[in-house]
């Protein structure tokens, strides 16, 4: 088979001309990017950009049309893809043990990035952009949603499970005058969130969620089930059982993916989110059905393309800034953020907020809140 000759065929069909002049046109620097695409599908082209092998005149456009048009499915996976399949079918890549270095991986890589990137809070998830101007009001918008949907009361308390800078913790702390414990295993992020929280009833750990204790009125998770795993959906809702009061409320604000699956893209476990697995609707739903009563599904997924291409234009902007991370880095990023960005676009990926209480308890009936 010639690769070029297939591959060139495929993006004509879907209407991408390579030297092309269109957004979704890609130029070829290294011919061997072809064979390695034939091969291994989404993978190869994604390493084959980190490696400068090709461009496009616009990423997102061009990863949007190939998406759109489901391109990989045009493939047959080769053995590399199979393989890795394989070995994450028999693995739990969200143990104790792993979560610990998954999170370091993305989140201990420099607060410098992070700080370049989001918004004055640090806010890493979708932002919320009804009727926001700017990146700093779309999140705050977003957290105080939060708030309003789990009906925050001064004086409650507050589990904040997965807490990254601290800038939820804070909002909710200042705001509505709760006591919150914030908890995440990567180390940078909870040295910040002390920081950030230092002087409010603000209590940061680094901690994995299956070993707290204790009781709280309200819990939230913020960009976290992302990172739990499927294999753990039921013990993650067996310990917010346990730490919830009888009368809470929780609420979970996930990406969420239109098809059940047990593993990541393979490229997105190698580069960027090791052990992340997007949950879906009916994983959820299956996890949490013994126990809990479903609330509310609020979807906004639209939103986190705007609040990535957000994220692009930060940090490109002041890339000079941080020469510590070098072009490959630079481009793998940059693929991540445009691949996502692409994801949501074309609704392949969903962004959720869920609301539980708990079933089989007679509780006042709850109105959405938006």
């Amino acid at each position: 088979m010639n690769a070029e000759k297939t591959g060139r065929d495929l993006l004509e069909r879907v209407g991408v001309e390579v030297g092309g002049d269109k957004p979704c046109d890609i130029h070829v620097h290294d011919s061997r990017m072809w064979d390695r695409v034939i091969r291994d599908r989404e993978f190869g082209l994604a390493e084959t950009y980190q490696e400068g092998w090709w461009d496009a005149n616009e990423l997102d456009r061009f990863l949007t049309v190939a998406q759109s048009a489901d391109l990989r499915d045009m493939v047959k996976p080769g053995p590399k893809l199979m393989a890795l399949a394989a070995k994450a079918a028999i693995q739990n890549r969200q143990s104790v043990k792993r979560a610990r270095y998954n999170a370091s991986a993305h989140y201990d890589i420099g607060n410098d990035l992070y700080e370049r990137m989001l918004d004055k809070r640090m806010i890493y998830s979708c932002a919320y952009w009804n009727d926001a101007a700017d990146l700093d009001s779309a999140q705050e918008a977003k957290l105080d949603l939060i708030c309003r949907k789990l009906r925050l009361e001064s004086g409650m308390t507050l589990l904040d499970i997965g807490c990254g800078w601290g800038g939820f913790s804070q909002f909710a702390a200042e705001r509505y005058d709760v006591r919150v414990t914030g908890i995440s295993p990567a180390v940078e992020q909870v040295k910040v969130a002390k920081e950030r929280c230092a002087g409010l009833a603000v209590d940061i750990r680094q901690l994995d969620y299956r070993h707290l204790e204790g009781r709280f009125d309200r819990i939230v998770s913020v960009g976290m089930m992302e990172h739990v795993g499927p294999r753990n959906f039921g013990t993650f809702f067996d310990k917010c059982a346990e730490l919830l009061n009888p009368e809470g409320m929780m609420l979970h604000h996930t990406i969420g993916s239109n098809v059940s699956k047990n593993r990541t893209d393979p490229w997105f476990d190698k580069y960027i989110f090791p052990g992340g697995v997007l949950p879906s609707l009916s994983q959820i739903s299956g996890a949490a059905e013994s126990v809990w009563s479903i609330e509310d599904v609020h979807n906004f997924g639209p939103d986190y393309d705007r609040t990535l291409m957000e994220w692009s234009h930060n940090i490109s902007s002041c890339w000079d800034e941080i020469p510590s991370y070098d072009e490959h880095f630079r481009r793998t990023w940059n693929y991540y953020l445009m691949g996502s960005a692409a994801s949501f676009r074309v609704r392949i990926l969903q962004l959720w907020q869920i609301v539980f209480t708990r079933s089989k308890r007679e509780l006042p009936t709850y109105e959405s809140v938006r």
